[in-house]
């Protein structure tokens, strides 16, 4: 086949984001329960309760998921979804308005900042460098990560985040506003990606060559490859350039 492009997800895919998520979940909340007990000492209004007693983090992924149940348009619109649920609970906890979005501000302020604290895979600058020499690249995530932050965002002059689209994978709008981005139809291009739901079947339905990433071996449809790591992705494209 002729490949002229190749897009990525990013989470699990060119990095492991478990254990990131875990510490940007906890840290940021943590961070916002020492530091508003601090002003709130500072300004003589102590609480008998903690913040983060009074509303755990399993309060705060409630709120989150009843407040995108509420507005579907924004479910894929993470961090909308995180800094409204924060305000609400801040103001329930007793703040004013003015306060409560001040505080929200902050607390994802220090949520960026440690979601942003990606360890690529070993493989990934190398990988992206070479690949970038034969093929455009673009990125495409449900996630909140802003790839420009990165070292790794040089490699990808399109990047797609596909909840501020309004429409997150497997909507296949974010695939096709990467592809018109990047010039090329869906029969040349080839995504790459670890979900089997967001990314290899909406990708396979436009008519894309997929690499995932999984574990299962089962037999798969035509159009997707199974990848154990993004690692072996050159191997699977070579072979891929060698179907006529």
């Amino acid at each position: 086949m002729i490949l002229k492009a190749i897009t990525f997800d990013l989470d699990d895919t060119l990095w492991d984001n478990h254990g990131v998520m875990q510490r940007t979940e906890t840290g940021h909340y943590d961070w916002l329960d020492a530091a508003l007990a601090d002003w709130l000492a500072e300004r003589g209004e102590s609480q008998t309760v903690r913040f983060a007693t009074h509303f755990p983090l399993s309060a705060f992924v409630a709120r989150r998921q009843a407040l995108a149940a509420a507005h579907p348009l924004r479910r894929g619109d993470f961090t909308w979804l995180r800094e409204r649920s924060l305000m609400g609970l801040l103001k329930d906890y007793g703040l004013e308005l003015d306060d409560a979005g001040q505080w929200a501000q902050a607390a994802m302020q220090r949520f960026m900042a440690l979601r942003h604290e990606v360890t690529p895979y070993a493989e990934a600058d190398d990988l992206l460098t070479a690949l970038g020499e034969h093929y455009r690249l673009a990125s495409i995530t449900n996630g909140n990560v802003d790839i420009r932050r990165l070292p790794l965002g040089r490699h990808f002059p399109v990047a797609i985040a596909a909840g501020e689209l309004y429409a997150p994978k497997p909507d296949p709008r974010p695939f096709l506003a990467a592809l018109a981005r990047l010039g090329c139809p869906p029969s040349q291009a080839l995504h790459v990606g670890d979900s089997w739901q967001e990314d290899a079947l909406p990708a396979q339905r436009l008519g894309m060559q997929v690499a995932w990433i999984g574990d299962e071996a089962t037999r798969l449809p035509a159009g997707i490859h199974r990848l154990a790591h993004v690692r072996e992705l050159p191997e699977l494209i070579a072979w891929l350039e060698g179907q006529h």
